[in-house]
């Protein structure tokens, strides 16, 4: 056999997910091991989403409804934009590949940082368009560096806001200042997988600015159904969008890209601000409690508005990962990221942020650390 493969195709890099429990626990001969590695959701999905997917199972002889009309109904109530505005995707991630099949050809460039989400350069260089990537400042979205590589060329700006893996947030003020630097033609894409998480007031009203058409580029923002409304596994996300860029989406996405199960969990989900909200306070007090823990231990925790945050553990950060795994606690090794002596952990039930606390402990004394 011979192929002909495109560079572009060649030199990618696939995405390494975080493996599942059940493997990392037969490759160490563990058992009743904890997941804080991938920032899901500890508590699970609402009861309601769960009663509402197993419904759907006699009727998986049927295709979806193809515009997902029910679920973006109840989107467009539960965020305040119009039906049009709004765009489903299999998980948000497969919004940020209808942007880029819908905006960048093989001379154009798009912009992001580093570190953020990498599946934004991936989709890039698939589609053979420049990947322009801007270090972080401070761990922040470095907005002026942005600002000042911005070329005729550029045509999307990705900022994932919180960013991850540093947990940090860009300021509205900041935010609005940029936007005045760009031109009208550039597309900003604010990624708000965690914006749950974030208080109300430190939110950007994008919705305002999607329909701000004058004298800004246009601004998208994503969101998901993975993290706060705990439903990773059905792979539900969406944006928000001028109608006008929605429509265009609408054109590349494939048909019945929402199957039958994930909308009716997503609707269903919801519903149930109960366990909604159970999430967001159980976040805010895990991510309270451990920071000081891990700060007790000799750590330094960094401050976050979401579901996890980054520790330095003042060593080498994928040595403590290897021995966490022996005590049965999966983290995230920051090291290939550019901080070696840090690890990222997702917030956990009470009980799993004992646990942790417990390893981090003895961990840290065997490495000798601290």
């Amino acid at each position: 056999m011979k192929l002909n493969i495109p560079n572009n195709i060649a030199e990618i890099i696939p995405y390494p997910p975080g493996k599942p429990l059940e493997e990392l626990e037969r490759e160490y001969g563990i058992k009743d091991s904890i997941k804080l590695a991938s920032n899901e959701n500890p508590w699970g999905p609402s009861p309601k989403a769960v009663a509402a997917v197993l419904e759907t199972l006699s009727n998986l002889h049927r295709y979806p409804d193809g515009s997902s009309y029910h679920l973006t109904q109840a989107l467009a109530d539960w965020t305040g934009a119009a039906p049009e505005e709004i765009i489903l995707g299999n998980g948000s991630n497969e919004v940020i590949e209808f942007l880029v099949k819908a905006f960048i050809r093989s001379d154009d460039e798009v912009i992001t940082s580093h570190p953020s989400f990498l599946m934004y350069q991936k989709f890039v260089q698939v589609r053979g368009g420049t990947n322009v990537v801007i270090p972080l400042k401070d761990m922040v979205h470095d907005l002026e560096a942005i600002a000042a590589a911005v070329t005729e060329h550029t045509k999307l700006i990705f900022l994932d806001n919180p960013n991850n893996p540093c947990a940090t947030l860009v300021g509205k003020e900041d935010f609005a200042v940029f936007l005045r630097k760009l031109p009208e033609e550039v597309v900003v894409v604010l990624d708000e997988a965690y914006i749950d998480f974030v208080e109300p007031e430190q939110r950007i009203d994008v919705l305002s600015l999607i329909r701000e058409t004058e004298g800004i580029p246009a601004v998208v923002t994503l969101r998901t159904f993975s993290k706060a409304f705990g439903l990773s596994g059905l792979r539900v996300g969406f944006g928000i969008m001028h109608a006008e860029i929605a429509s265009l989406l609408h054109r590349v996405r494939q048909p019945f890209n929402i199957n039958l199960p994930a909308q009716a969990g997503a609707l269903a989900a919801l519903t149930d601000i109960e366990h909604y909200e159970k999430t967001i306070n159980g976040t805010a007090a895990g991510r309270e409690w451990l920071s000081e823990q891990v700060r007790v231990l000799g750590c330094v925790p960094y401050p976050s508005c979401t579901n996890f945050f980054l520790i330095d553990v003042q060593g080498d950060a994928t040595a403590l990962y290897d021995a966490m795994l022996y005590k049965g606690v999966i983290v995230r090794s920051m090291k290939a990221y550019g901080y070696p002596h840090f690890i990222r952990i997702t917030i956990g039930t009470e009980q799993e942020n004992q646990r942790f606390v417990a390893a981090l402990k003895d961990c840290l004394k065997e490495l000798g650390y601290v």
